[in-house]
């Protein structure tokens, strides 16, 4: 089946992350992408590692990363070197057939060779430009480079995350990293909807500061609002209780009591104070938090998870254990989401990768490609580009 974005050809420049992630979103919903590497390693990302997987497969220490199939598949890969005048007509004949163009240089590398968006716009007035960069292109501290667990501390979310104000952590993923590539292709759908209307690409622009502040959500709004300037509590909620992680006769679960009623039926269940001072109300709980969280914990303590789980059904309280990836991975229900798709590799051989996250109603499957060697369609797209775009005589 061919996706929505089928028939959109994106032109991808970004590395590591936050572009490529952006660039594999539109990949996912049918787009051609067209990665564009430095023939000298290509992507930043294909030396991150260990693991790395051999020809053949089999985890070694040299071959290709998984890292970089993280977050390209969906692509076709060719090489240029932008300095150059080869890698400047390449690039200049792919922008005149591209309708999405994804880069996320630093602030005025593009200028720099020689594509500022003035040149883009004159090449294709219909092409979209998502840029991304690390704390925005302009501002006091426009164009300073981004990283992500740097990003994560200069815009909040690691003060927010761990146990304490003196114990910030990170989020186990590069987040901030992922939020700016999902918020990139959704700015890129917006304008390729609105190209529709008035025939003109724009520029879509998007940062690390930018996707990460924009998911502080009612953690934002407690200091805008209420002055108050929150920190990290560990594994429990800051506005509800009981809700967040406990201990069990053999492990861990989570339960989310969001209301006053699931309150309710959970203490009667497990013979928990409801009506005492501290647990009449979500706000005395809050308040009165380790009390209720270490009666919760010494109420579980003389359960197993697998009794536990069903009685927590059974009074309608959401709950749920926590689950290390092998075993969301190997879970049905995973599967049954298609959240796993299954590709040919060029080296590595069959591979089991982590699959787009959206399914759309009365569609089959897409077919997926794998995450590409370097340089792999080097041929096939100059080739491509001859027929829609024969070389011009200067």
């Amino acid at each position: 089946m061919p996706g929505p974005l089928d028939g959109t050809v994106v032109v991808d420049l970004s590395r590591a992350l936050a572009g490529p992630h952006a660039a594999m979103m539109l990949g996912d919903l049918g787009a051609r992408v067209i990665k564009v590497e430095h023939p000298d390693g290509g992507d930043d990302s294909r030396g991150w590692g260990p693991p790395f997987v051999g020809a053949g497969g089999g985890v070694q220490d040299s071959g290709e990363s998984t890292y970089f199939f993280s977050c390209n598949r969906n692509k076709e890969s060719v090489t240029a070197d932008l300095k150059s005048d080869d890698g400047k007509q390449l690039l200049t004949r792919l922008v005149r057939q591209a309708d999405v163009l994804v880069e996320n240089f630093r602030t005025g590398v593009l200028d720099r060779l020689g594509f500022p968006v003035e040149r883009l716009q004159e090449l294709n007035p219909r092409l979209v430009v998502l840029s991304i960069s690390g704390f925005g292109h302009d501002g006091p501290e426009g164009g300073r480079a981004g990283y992500d667990q740097i990003a994560q501390g200069e815009a909040g979310l690691m003060s927010l995350t761990g146990t304490g104000p003196d114990d910030p952590m990170r989020v186990g993923v590069p987040i901030g990293d992922l939020l700016a590539g999902m918020y990139g292709a959704y700015g890129v759908a917006a304008a390729l909807h609105e190209r529709d209307r008035t025939g003109v690409g724009k520029v879509v622009r998007t940062s690390l500061l930018a996707s990460i502040v924009g998911v502080h959500a009612f953690q934002g709004t407690r200091y805008t609002v209420a002055g108050e300037v929150p920190h990290g509590q560990g594994n429990h909620h800051p506005s509800i209780c009981p809700y967040g992680l406990f201990h069990c006769a053999d492990g861990l679960l989570q339960i989310a009591v969001g209301s006053e009623s699931l309150w309710r039926r959970l203490a009667a269940e497990f013979g928990l104070p409801a009506d005492e001072p501290g647990y009449a109300s979500n706000a005395q709980r809050v308040r009165n938090r380790e009390a209720v969280v270490a009666a919760v914990d010494a109420a579980f303590a003389l359960h197993p998870l697998a009794d536990l789980l069903p009685r927590l059904a059974a009074v309608g309280v959401p709950a749920g254990e926590v689950r290390t990836l092998d075993r969301v991975y190997d879970w049905d229900q995973t599967r049954s989401q298609g959240l796993l798709v299954e590709v040919e590799h060029a080296t590595a051989g069959r591979l089991t990768l982590p699959g787009p996250p959206l399914r759309f109603d009365g569609d089959d499957a897409l077919a997926h490609l794998a995450p590409p060697t370097l340089g792999q369609h080097d041929a096939s797209v100059r080739a491509w580009l001859d027929e829609v775009d024969p070389p011009r005589v200067p």
